[in-house]
């Protein structure tokens, strides 16, 4: 069964403006309070579309990015690609992305086509609420944790919100060349 044609036209919608900073104002309590560059990442399970769950907690001594996407935001599809070409030329470095979508169980099919075609695991969120990063109120959004388990890039504070091949040059490839002792 499909999802509701105006739910999901209504959230890509909100999507939308709130990538224009149309909702500002509902940015501030989406945002974790405890969530800090430099101090330790929440951690966060994955529950992969193929049954496995991998838990952040024991990725320690990988560098992490964690990517919070949908099948319907224009965004991500953009920045998917990217991703998962950045994923495979870094795997043996120690990177692992993990890709939560936001999209409902009624649209697992969509999911599963756009998962088909990246280098990395793929689940879904299961709502809008991620644990310690918050309530996702924007997409995509993505936060990096350092092989310490430590978060180095908050995702909030990134404008414009998608990683860009620049970005991942400047804040994660630094880090896959450091070692955790």
């Amino acid at each position: 069964m499909r999802s509701d044609p105006s739910r999901r036209r209504l959230l890509r919608i909100l999507s939308a403006a709130t990538g224009l900073g149309m909702l500002g104002a509902l940015s501030e309590p989406a945002q974790a309070a405890s969530l800090r560059v430099g101090a330790p990442a929440p951690t966060l399970v994955l529950h992969t579309i193929d049954g496995r769950s991998i838990d952040t907690a024991s990725l320690r001594g990988k560098v992490v990015i964690l990517t919070f996407w949908a099948t319907w935001c224009d965004p991500c599809n953009e920045e998917l690609p990217l991703l998962s070409e950045y994923a495979k030329a870094h795997a043996a470095d120690g990177l692992v992305i993990l890709g939560f979508s936001l999209d409902g169980p009624e649209d697992l099919a969509d999911v599963r086509q756009v998962a088909a075609k990246l280098s990395f695991p793929v689940g879904l969120l299961g709502g809008a609420y991620a644990g310690g990063y918050g309530r996702v109120w924007h997409l995509p959004v993505n936060f990096v944790v350092d092989r310490a388990g430590n978060l180095v890039d908050n995702g909030w504070n990134d404008d414009p919100p998608e990683l860009t091949a620049a970005r991942l040059e400047r804040v994660v490839t630094p880090l896959l060349a450091r070692h955790v002792d």
